[in-house]
């Protein structure tokens, strides 16, 4: 930390753009990040566009707000969550992902030290998914205007020429497949809230997946669909597939992977494991013929080492999910209605 920087916690002085503010900016977020699009400390990022080209010929950009409560939770917080969930969003297209943004809107009492271990968390996860966080914006607000913390992050991408991955290509007969255990995320947070009383603890799923896709890709498959399933589930994202490519989608009850803890939860509070939150889980839909490959290539990779074959791609009934019961019969799988769990990310 810079000598120059005191203070116990946040004040309204950090956000008013003086001398106060460049101490905060300098001691927790330029010594933190450290690279030299950011150290310039001007108002933009700056790159060589030949630089860029060399990843593909296609930029991909994306923005997401994280308001998850509470800040720090099994596994993970907010600021590993921002960093993760801007990665996949990228990765979900094919996308290299590059180089991040991060907005901070702070409230004013906010202790230090929560942010500085906050924004070494970001470091640390951009780092180990091969990102920088590039600029950034921060604002203090009165007490009680925001909830402690708030983070904004954008991200951009190259996607490599050849890639083609639209949630429109669904087709039938494709399969669909999942990097692993269903609702961590989600349950994680019920867990971090102490709502229950729960002997064990359950670990957020966060983790950014874009090294995962890229091993998925340099199988030569062609992989038609990939969303990471974050609010909503993985039953939003099968029924969004399902609607934007005009066919049906069949998912097998005894094939899906929930753990035990996670399903305990989802008993004890009626919530169903395929609408809760993930952040760390992928679903793709690929050729039935090129499923075995990519099944392989996800389960060579730490973020895959649990994928499976969870369902398949049917002509009907058109834009809608069914999910066959361990009992033999069928029912169908809406998108989800509402919001079962609030600030989950």
């Amino acid at each position: 930390m810079s000598d120059k920087f005191t203070g116990k916690t946040i004040t309204l002085a950090h956000g008013a753009g003086g001398k106060a503010m460049r101490d905060l900016i300098d001691a927790i977020f330029v010594q933190t990040f450290d690279n030299p699009e950011l150290s310039s400390l001007e108002d933009q990022a700056r790159f060589e566009l030949a630089d860029l080209a060399q990843y593909g010929n296609r930029l991909a950009m994306t923005t997401d707000s994280y308001v998850v409560d509470p800040l720090f939770f099994a596994g993970g917080d907010i600021g590993k969550l921002a960093v993760t969930g801007t990665v996949n969003d990228l990765a979900m297209s094919g996308a290299v992902p590059l180089y991040l943004t991060c907005g901070m809107m702070i409230e004013e009492g906010f202790p230090i030290d929560d942010l500085r271990r906050i924004v070494q968390s970001m470091k640390a996860t951009a780092d180990a998914a091969g990102v920088k966080i590039v600029t950034g914006d921060t604002k203090v607000v009165h007490k009680g205007a925001v909830d402690k913390l708030f983070i904004n992050t954008a991200g951009v991408g190259i996607i490599p020429q050849g890639i083609e991955i639209n949630s429109h290509r669904a087709q039938i007969g494709d399969v669909v497949i999942i990097n692993g255990f269903v609702g961590d995320h989600g349950a994680a947070i019920v867990d971090a809230r102490g709502e229950l009383a729960l002997e064990s603890t359950v670990e957020t799923d966060c983790q950014a997946l874009n090294g995962l896709v890229q091993a998925m890709l340099a199988t030569g498959a062609d992989i038609h669909c990939l969303r990471d399933a974050t609010r909503g589930g993985v039953a939003t994202v099968l029924n969004e597939f399902a609607q934007s490519s005009g066919v049906g989608i069949r998912l097998k009850q005894a094939a899906l992977p929930v753990r035990e803890e996670v399903r305990g939860i989802c008993e004890l509070l009626g919530l169903d494991p395929l609408y809760l939150a993930n952040e760390g889980k992928l679903i793709a839909i690929v050729a039935k013929s090129d499923a075995e490959r990519v099944l392989a290539a996800m389960q060579a990779y730490s973020a895959g080492k649990d994928s499976v074959i969870i369902g398949e791609v049917l002509a009907q009934p058109v834009g809608k999910v069914l999910l066959q019961t361990g009992f033999g019969g069928e029912r169908l799988l809406d998108m989800l209605v509402g919001e079962q769990l609030p600030r989950i990310c």
